[in-house]
């Protein structure tokens, strides 16, 4: 026969095969991190690649064109990482997207997938974990250690949850591969250097430990030898046996000198390490024993690198030859290895028993059998449940253990078999009904349930017949699991769980009787019945009639239930279902119409009778759903007027839905009906619908019902978009009618619709209060002589100053002229006027005017705005024509006026003042013009004085030329008046030029003659005059004084002007002065001269306003401040009053500033004037007068002064200022600064500002009025933002306090917030510690116990401190803080409290600490209260390390319920040092979990005799009879050793006891002997002892009931026989014994022997033997022994 191998040997792929080339398979280009994917980086040609094998697709591989230094995949999915240098980057290559990218700071020497989600990777000096989750960057894990220096990193392990890290690396040295690795533990944050070569962690759970333990296996190649150690790492868990270390030789061929591990696998499935060599060898290794399975050589070339290889849990790997090879264990054929090959029998029953593996039968079987027949009971059925596959659990197993005797005392071993197979694992289907019956004869169903539960058993339909006579619910539960389809449905239907009844059925395909079902549950539970009922038509096809169920439910008036039944059932709304849709509603809305209206809603069904249904919803109060199902006129009308009980929303759209004439009609019915009510609504209509309904008969339809409002609202809706002049006027028209006047306004200006002619006459015609709206039309229609018409025949004046003012002011000369029109005073035309200023056209102005002959009206106006400096052409024309009708020196205008338009005035003076047309074409140049005029008038004079002045060649040419038939006369002019007035060299020249131009040499000889002979006629002329004295300034100066002197007709102001350009200032204040020119006269005093005393002496002389104005001005540039002012008010000059404010204000000129600003009040009401002058009153302290101003009319800036008086600290001022603009708030501060702090806190209350109030509480604070900064403070404090800044400011002074006393008042305010009971607990905390408590107590929920926490740290407030712990839920700090401060903290009650609801158990033991070191007397209660959350074995322990167990006898005895083995122990050793020996038997016999053993050999040697009684007990208890009847023989105990004997069951035992009373010549125990040991004892032997050592006496008693016993046996078979053959003649049935008849026998002999049988349960050895009793009657010598027993 073949020998068969524990492994299993297979080669996956060759992947030379797949086109990869040998070179490239090797460390560091071929990388396999599972047994999923293996990457391969090669180079084709110049092209890098990356091919990456799918081993579930090998023939596919994938081939991308990526250049990198290393390459990994992830062990699951198709993520691969790439590293280039320094740079680490993460893809995913399904979704060709770059998952992470990275840059180290290192070079990475080692990287590796540790799981799905984290890259490990080893530089130079770490080792670091990249996680792929988020944006997290690589973590540092530990620095690597000295002892890898130079080592090439081969590997990196971890535990599974990574607490322990690895990494490994060798080295080459002194001609041989030495490893190196680093153990690094992450918790302790520690690192351990280990040379070894290859390593690996696994889980591991030993036998009776709870938990798994970590194992650390790592293999070695030294110089002196192979080792494979197994460890385990970190502490054990709590309540494990620690893992014994192993350390084994690894074997090494002599042909592998050289080799060592490069490769390590733990197999989590069969507890096998997998360790491959260098050289090809494969090395099996039992995780637990260390006990090598297998070597044998796979390969001859290096497996580089290898992954777990999930399918088979073995390990996969690549050689270089490029095969992929993996090894695992061959199930079938390793138990018998190691049992054949090895004969290791215990390592194969170990491994079998481990993974449940097949192949040592035979040695369980033997096992098992060995050790039932020994009576190791116990033993053998732990055999028994552990051998694989089931092989020994079998009915006979059961039967075995049935047939054994339970001992007295002892767990029957049916039960110890059955327990063992529970702690393994689920129970098959023979061993869970044997297990159950005697289970439910107890009534302990709880177990059967719990095994459930936990799955520990078969379910069958017999089991589940079985527990249903206990408990029906648990039998269902069994049958589910069996699958006994008609048994679940019966139990579903007893347990009323019908709405799983369909759920099961479909499942199984069982079809009950659904409507019999569902009677039955209506009558119990609806709710449920409404459950099964859905679930009944949850299908496409119901599994019962649907009109059968809702009778169902009617029958029973469950409304509510049928409804939600129809809701499930109809959902799909199918035609064919009409009728029951239509019953749902009518069910509904007759009993519950809310629900009908919700269902109609929600538009589930559409093939109900809905005229039936719209009559129901009218009843129902429904008119909603009504109105949707009424299709007729009348119906809809009828209902649709009560709108208050309809959604306006819905009715709007509803509308929608209506024909255009239905829809008037609805209207025309909901505004009969109640206008008022259905108003807004029929509006909301009409304006969704006005393009439909048409916007004429929507305005009919409201101006009939005279609903203006609602015309108003409804045209307002759609005015802006609607370009209908009808809807505009409509709209302007409604709303006049509702005072909607703003709206008229808007409408008339923005819109270009309306019509403006009947929109003004309708406006007139209302008459409204407000005229803006018909200005505003007229004066964008040009309506505006109309408008000014009305306005004035109406008494509307001011309107039309409004409307010049602020609505068109360019308007004016219009309004003007309808002003005069209607005959308006001159003095109110001149007002409008002056008020509108020059925001209007003049000439228009002046075209109206001067149309109504009128224009003499404009003269005060334009001369005004001469004077203001305005030079518009058309004012100066206006004011010249004006100058021309009153002749009121025009001429002189005409020539001084530089401004008015010469045409235009000459055009107007032709045929009033030919002369003055003349003057004015003359001044404008208007050559053509003048001529005409001139010829026309015949004014070849002042034609000629033209023509000389003008200089003008082609001019002269012009009307020279001999067409001109004035020609002779103008000679003669020129000739003998103008070259005679003239003696401008250049006039002359110009004119003698013109007339040699013009050929006229007989007027050239006249003219020189005149000019050169007659020159005293032209003395007086001013071109003469002017000529002489600008001859004299150009040649001698000296004499031109006197010409102006002796002069009197030339241009003055042009010589002045001409005098000053040459420096000649007296000569031109001469002029001036001599002209009465005093403006410029003093100007030149002024600006020249710079002589002011001069200046002033003149305007004294002079007097006029003007003059004092310039003086006043130039001693104001000289700071001349008082003075200057002087000036100003003699000249009542108000205009420089901004340049005078500055200047006195610099100069504190404030009492002179006053009177200037006083007469400048007088003349202009500038808002600055009066605003400077309030704060010139302050700045003098004229508060009176200060207070007076203020009280009337102003348009002074108070507040701004206000602010500056406050500023300059002029409080009192400032107080009066505030108080006038009732601005509290400032005059708040300004109270406090007055250190009038009650006024400042009432002001404070006008202003109700939080600054204000912080301000004022502030000041009140600092001047110590704490009464009134309480009163501040409490507004302050309700601002949780402020709060902290108010805590501030009073501590920093040292107020706390007023700072408590505040905060205790705003406790009780409505708005008091967390922030003040916190701040409030913080100061008591600080200033007040014995007031904090009772503040948390009754405030605790309202403050931010974190923040208080930190304070009643701080505080050392440790009572304090546990109680916001306790608030906070924080326990564990609680307890702690009560633990390091009891003096303070420790409340027993609340510790008690608090511990219970610890999370850390730790501090459980921790408070044990406590309560020995503080209150050890207490200590019992303390555990008492932890009794249900303490490990009692770890408690105890605590104990009796401490040396302190008697101290918790108390809490000892309350748990020892639990029957734990380290707490009865602990109790008994109590109970042995208090020598309370009735104590010790009552525990023993309690509970039973304590070594017996142990405890009996203790008390086998104590001094006292009763606890050497117990170790005989407890011997007994043990089947160790001989013991205890030698023990009590030593102890003269013979009650108690007849006791034992007869319970032993031991012949021999009971006849060596018979032995030594003999020997003892102890006869009368002998005699009680035979009694108590009757059913054991031989009757010829004791005959036999009794007559050796002559006792007849002593036996006889036995003897008599021997041969009683016998002879009624024999009786009874001759009684038997004679019945038989009775029975056999007649065959009759035989009656019941004769022995059933019979008294009880003087001696009893034992079950079965007389007596009837116990009764179940009761063991027969349990009730007191007959010898107990007292005697029967004809053996009075019974009485004389003792009754307890001989020698006790």
């Amino acid at each position: 026969m073949a020998q068969q191998f524990p492994i299993r040997f297979q080669e996956h792929i060759q992947l030379t095969s797949l086109g990869i080339q040998e070179a490239n398979i090797g460390f560091s280009t071929l990388t396999m991190e599972s047994d999923k994917y293996i990457c391969i980086r090669e180079k084709v040609g110049d092209q890098a690649q990356v091919v990456i094998i799918d081993m579930s697709d090998p023939n596919n591989p994938i081939r991308r064109p990526i250049t990198a230094d290393s390459a990994i995949m992830n062990p699951a999915s198709k993520v691969i990482a790439l590293k280039a240098g320094k740079t680490l980057q993460i893809f995913n290559i399904e979704m060709k997207s770059k998952m992470k990218a990275h840059t180290m700071v290192d070079e990475v020497q080692f990287w590796k997938w540790i799981n799905l989600n984290t890259v490990a990777m080893a530089t130079d000096n770490s080792v670091y974990h990249w996680p792929m989750e988020g944006d997290s960057q690589p973590i540092k894990m530990f620095d690597r250690h000295s002892s890898l220096q130079g080592c090439q990193i081969i590997n990196y392990r971890t535990d599974a949850p990574q607490k322990w890290l690895l990494l490994v690396g060798i080295s080459a040295q002194q001609n041989r591969v030495v490893g190196a690795m680093q153990l690094y533990s992450v918790e302790r944050k520690v690192s351990q250097p280990i040379e070894g070569h290859t390593a690996a962690f696994a889980q591991f759970k030993m036998e009776g430990n709870a938990q798994e333990s970590t194992l650390f296996c790592f293999a070695v190649r030294s110089a002196t030898g192979g080792k494979l150690h197994i460890i385990e790492v970190g502490s054990p868990p709590t309540g494990n046996t620690p893992f014994t270390k192993k350390a084994v030789d690894v074997f090494f061929p002599p042909e592998a000198q050289n080799d060592f591990p490069v490769a390590m696998q733990v197999s989590s499935k069969h507890d096998v390490i997998f360790l491959i060599t260098k050289y090809g060898y494969i090395h099996l290794y039992d995780l637990e024993t260390a006990t090598c399975i297998y070597m044998n050589r796979i390969s001859g070339d290096t497996i580089f690198v290898t992954a777990p290889h999930e399918a088979s849990n073995g390990i996969i790997g690549v050689n270089r030859k490029g095969q992929v090879l993996s090894v695992s264990v061959e199930e079938n054929n390793i138990v018998p290895y190691i049992t054949n090959v090895l004969q290791n029998p215990d390592l194969a029953l170990r491994i079998a028993v481990r993974n449940n593996l097949a192949g040592a039968e035979e040695l369980f079987v033997r096992k098992f059998n060995t050790l039932f027949g020994q009576g190791s009971y116990a033993e053998a059925a732990k055999v028994a449940a552990s051998a694989p596959k089931g092989i020994l659990r079998t009915p006979q197993t059961i039967q075995k253990f049935q047939q054994v005797a339970t001992q007295p005392g002892q767990t029957s071993p049916q039960l110890q078999y059955f327990g063992i197979l529970l702690d393994q694992g689920q129970l098959n289907k023979y061993e869970s009904l044997e297990l159950c019956r005697p289970v439910l004869v107890q009534g302990r169903k709880q177990l059967i349930e719990k095994w459930l539960k936990e799955d520990k058993l078969e379910c069958s339909e017999e089991l589940g017949d079985l527990v249903k006579r206990a408990d029906p619910t648990l039998a269902l539960s069994v049958y589910l699991r069996a699958n006994v389809p008609n048994k679940v449905i019966q139990c579903f239907a007893e347990t009323g769980q019908f709405n799983k009844i369909i759920l099961y059925a479909k499942k199984v395909g069982f079809t009950p009787d659904y409507v019999f079902l569902l009677r039955s549950v209506m009558r119990t539970n609806p709710d449920t019945g409404l459950q099964f009922a859905q679930m009944l038509v949850a299908d496409e096809e119901p599994l019962a009639d649907i009109n059968q169920i809702v009778d169902v439910f009617m029958e029973s008036n469950l409304i509510q239930q049928c409804t939600s039944f129809l809701l499930d059932a109809l959902k799909n709304n199918r035609p064919s279902e009409a009728g029951l849709q239509t019953r749902l509603l009518e069910m509904n809305l007759m009993s519950a119409p809310q629900v009908a209206d919700a269902i109609l809603g929600n538009q589930m069904f559409t093939h109900y009778d809905r005229a039936h249904v719209a009559q129901l919803c009218e009843k129902a109060g429904l008119l909603q759903r009504a109105l949707e199902h009424y299709t007729d006129l009348y119906d809809i009308k009828r209902a649709v007027v009560h709108t208050h009980l309809l959604n306006p929303e819905w009715l709007v759209n509803y509308f929608g839905s209506l024909s255009v004439e239905d829809s008037l009609e609805c209207l025309k019915a909901m505004l009969t009906a109640n206008i008022r009510q259905n108003l807004q609504v029929c509006v909301q209509i009409a304006t969704k619908y006005h393009e439909q309904l048409t916007m004429q008969s929507l305005i009919d339809l409201f101006e009939c019902f005279k609903s203006y409002e609602g015309l108003f609202y409804f045209l307002g809706s759609v005015v802006n978009f609607s370009q209908d002049a009808e809807v505009h006027f409509k709209y302007i028209q409604a709303a006049c009618k509702t005072g909607q006047i703003k709206e008229v306004e808007r409408i008339c200006r923005e819109s270009n619709c309306y019509d403006p002619e009947r929109v003004k006459n309708f406006l007139k015609e209302a008459k409204l209060t407000d005229q803006l709206p018909l200005i505003i039309v007229c004066d964008r229609f040009d309506f505006v002589h109309d408008l000014v018409l009305y306005l004035y025949r109406n008494n509307l004046q001011k309107y039309i100053e409004i409307y010049v003012q602020k609505v068109n002011p360019s308007r004016l000369p219009v309004v003007i002229g309808g002003l005069l029109d209607v005959d308006c005073t001159e003095d109110t035309i001149k007002q409008l006027i002056v008020v509108v200023r020059g925001q209007f056209s003049t000439d228009e102005l002046v075209a109206e005017v001067e149309k109504r002959n009128r224009l003499k009206l404009l003269l005060p106006w334009l001369e005004s705005r001469i004077h203001e400096g305005v030079n518009e052409s058309a004012t100066h024309n206006a004011l010249a024509k004006i100058y021309i009708d009153m002749n009121n020196n025009a001429e002189r205008f005409l020539k001084e006026n530089p401004y008015y338009d010469s045409k235009v005035v000459g055009k107007y003076c032709e045929k009033r003042d030919p002369h003055l047309a003349c003057l004015a074409y003359e001044r404008g140049q208007c050559d053509m013009e003048l001529i005409n005029v001139c010829n026309e008038n015949s004014l070849f004079k002042s034609e000629a004085r033209y023509l000389v002045k003008r200089r003008d060649p082609e001019l002269w040419v012009h009307v020279l030329q001999d067409s001109n038939q004035y020609k002779r006369p103008l000679i003669d002019q020129v000739v003998q008046t103008a070259l005679t007035e003239t003696q401008d060299p250049e006039d002359i020249s110009i004119t003698v030029k013109a007339f040699m131009t013009a050929d006229l040499p007989n007027e050239l000889i006249e003219l020189l003659e005149k000019i050169v002979l007659d020159n005293s006629v032209f003395s007086d002329h001013r071109n003469l005059q002017n000529l002489l004295i600008l001859t004299a300034i150009k040649a001698d100066r000296s004499r031109v004084m006197e010409y102006i002197n002796r002069l009197d007709n030339y241009d003055a102001p042009d010589i002045a002007n001409i005098a000053i350009g040459s420096e000649l200032y007296e000569e031109a204040f001469a002029i001036f002065k001599k002209f009465d020119v005093n403006a410029s006269a003093i100007q030149v005093l002024i600006d020249h001269v710079g002589n002011l005393d001069r200046a002033y002496e003149f305007a004294e002389r002079c007097n006029e306003s003007p003059v004092w104005s310039q003086l006043a001005k130039a001693q104001l540039q000289q700071a001349m401040v008082k003075e200057a002012i002087d000036s100003f008010i003699k000249a009542d000059d108000p205009s420089a009053y901004v340049e005078v404010v500055s200047v006195a204000q610099s100069h504190d000129n404030w009492e002179d500033l006053v009177r200037y600003l006083q007469m400048a009040r007088k003349k202009a009401r500038e808002a600055l004037i009066e605003t400077e002058l309030v704060y010139a009153y302050a700045k003098t302290n004229r508060l009176a007068d200060l207070e007076e101003f203020i009280s009337g009319p102003n348009h002074a800036q108070i507040q701004q002064v206000g602010d500056r008086c406050y500023d300059d600290k002029m409080y009192d001022a400032a107080k009066l200022l505030y108080n006038n603009v009732s601005n509290f708030a400032r005059l708040a501060i300004t109270l406090v600064q007055l250190g009038q702090y009650q006024g400042a806190v009432d002001s404070a209350r006008k202003a109700n500002s939080t600054r204000t109030w912080k301000e004022v509480c502030f000041a009140c604070v600092g001047h110590a009025e704490f009464r009134l900064a309480q009163m501040c403070g409490l507004h302050i404090v309700v601002h949780a933002d402020e709060l902290e800044e108010l805590d501030d400011f009073y501590q920093e002074r040292g107020y706390f306090e007023e700072l408590i006393q505040l905060l205790e008042a705003a406790l009780g305010l409505e708005r008091a917030h967390m922030g003040m009971f916190t701040e409030l607990s913080i100061l008591y905390s600080k200033y007040k510690p014995q007031k904090m408590k009772e503040h948390l107590e009754l405030f605790w929920s309202r403050v931010n116990i974190p923040k208080v926490l930190r304070a009643a740290e701080q505080a050392h407030l440790w009572a304090e401190l546990v109680f916001l712990y306790d608030k906070y839920e924080e326990f564990d700090n609680a307890c702690l803080t009560m633990i390091d401060h009891p003096t303070d903290a420790w409340r027993e009650v609340h510790f008690k409290e608090i511990i219970t609801k610890v999370a850390n158990i730790e501090l459980y033991y921790k408070a044990l600490q406590f309560y020995l070191d503080y209150k050890s007397m207490l200590l019992n209660d303390l555990l008492l209260v932890l009794t249900p959350r303490l490990d009692h074995t770890r408690t105890v322990n605590f104990f009796k390390k401490s040396a302190h167990l008697p101290l918790v006898k108390p809490y000892l005895r309350s748990v020892q319920s639990l029957n734990n083995k380290s707490i009865n122990e602990a109790l008994n050793d109590l109970l042995i040092d208090e020598e309370d020996y009735n104590g010790l038997r009552t525990s023993i016999d309690a509970f039973d979990n304590f070594d017996n053993i142990a405890l009996a050999q203790r008390l086998e040697r104590h001094e006292l005799v009763e606890f050497r009684r117990i170790s005989a007990y407890l011997y007994k208890g043990n089947n160790r009879w001989k013991l205890a009847v030698e023990l009590c023989k030593k102890d003269r105990l013979f009650k108690d050793a007849m006791e034992y004997a007869a319970e032993s069951g031991s012949s021999e035992l009971s006849e060596a006891l018979l032995a030594y009373f003999l020997d003892e010549k102890n006869h009368e125990c002998f005699t009680a002997c035979l009694y108590q040991c009757y059913d054991l004892l031989r009757p010829d032997v004791i005959m036999e002892l009794s007559w050796r050592h002559d006792i007849i006496d002593f036996s006889m008693p036995y003897m008599i009931q021997v041969i009683r016993e016998y002879t009624t046996k024999v009786d009874r078979l001759q009684e038997a026989e004679a019945l038989r053959a009775e029975e056999a003649l007649s065959g009759a049935q035989p009656q019941a014994g004769a022995y059933a008849q019979q008294g009880p026998l003087m001696l009893t002999a034992g079950p079965g022997m007389g007596m009837p049988p116990p009764p179940p349960g009761v063991p027969y050895a349990a009730g007191p033997t007959p010898y107990r009793q007292s005697p029967q009657p004809g053996y009075p010598g019974m009485q004389g022994f003792p009754g307890g027993g001989y020698g006790m």
